[in-house]
């Protein structure tokens, strides 16, 4: 699978060139991506400066260790129940 190509701030230019008057699919063949690409970007980060995309950037690697300590948590949970729940 392809990496990413474009970072976020890279992304939020293209998007700022679009609102200042170019056409989608020329912007697009200047960029070299695909107006699919252009419209997920603009649902992901329409009205975005660069530091409100690092931020939101920064919240979703922590929600995702968040997840990681939860599910650890979950488990160390299950293993304690069940070895408590066996007769001895």
């Amino acid at each position: 699978m392809k990496g990413k190509r474009f970072t976020e701030e890279q992304i939020i230019r293209i998007l700022h060139e679009a609102g200042a008057g170019l056409l989608v699919a020329d912007l697009c063949r200047k960029h070299n991506c695909l107006e699919q690409s252009y419209y997920r970007w603009k649902s992901k980060f329409g009205g975005m400066d660069v530091s409100e995309a690092k931020r939101l950037r920064e919240l979703e690697q922590e929600n995702s260790e968040l997840k990681k300590i939860v599910a650890e948590q979950t488990l160390d949970i299950r293993m304690l129940k069940d070895v408590n729940s066996r007769k001895w």
